[in-house]
Parts: structure tokens; C-alpha cells; sequence
């Protein structure tokens, strides 16, 4: 049976970026060094840290994902509750996190192909 789309999905996602993952100074490193606001970068970083998980997971989960962003994306969703309380280690703040999903949903579209 096919998953329907769940925002809390995206929060496990993400959570390479978080201050709350493990501690690992290179992958911290390799965060900070992006400017997520701008596109290539943010792609960069997600081929990086989000592909390889995001690879590990099964074709089922894979597709949730992607159905997930691509259903909220054509909604009026803005992401805040996918941010509220996630601590990253971003640099900036994510000026828009509608255009952050589309990046992301890309790239997972890429890596499931």
C-alpha cells in the first residue's frame, strides 16, 4: 500500500544538517562551507551528505519522498513546520524554503533514476 505525503518524513530527512546528529567535524565542515541560498551550492551539499542516505533507503521510501515534495509543493505549503525546531548547522537562514524543497526534490529525483 502506497504511503500518502507526511511532512514530519522530510524533518529525518534533513537531519544530516541538524546539531542534534552525531558529531562529525568534516561533514559540519562541508555544511558551512555552502551557501545554501544559492542553488548550485545547496545541490552540491545534497549530493554530498543526502544522497548516500537517501540511496540507502528502499525504493518505497524513496518514492514517499519524492511524492511527499512534489504533493506539498503544489500546495501553498511554505516548509516552516519541516524547519520549526531543527537546529542545523546552515550558516544563513534559508531565505526560501519552498525553492530549498524544489532543490531538494530535484536532486532526489536524480539520485532515484
Amino acid at each position: 500500500m502506497k504511503k500518502g505525503p507526511n511532512l514530519e518524513i522530510l524533518k529525518g530527512l534533513l537531519f544530516t544538517y541538524s546539531i542534534e546528529n552525531t558529531e562529525d567535524r568534516e561533514r559540519e565542515e562541508i555544511i558551512v562551507s555552502k551557501d545554501i541560498n544559492n542553488k548550485t551550492e545547496l545541490s552540491e551539499l545534497f549530493d554530498t551528505l543526502t544522497k548516500p542516505e537517501f540511496l540507502s533507503y528502499r525504493k518505497d521510501e524513496q518514492e514517499w519522498f519524492i511524492d511527499t515534495l512534489q504533493h506539498y509543493l503544489s500546495t501553498d505549503e511554505n516548509f516552516e513546520s519541516v524547519f520549526y525546531l531543527l537546529d542545523t548547522y546552515f550558516e544563513q537562514e534559508i531565505n526560501n524554503k519552498r525553492e530549498f524543497m524544489k532543490v531538494l526534490l530535484n536532486c532526489l529525483k536524480s539520485y532515484s533514476t
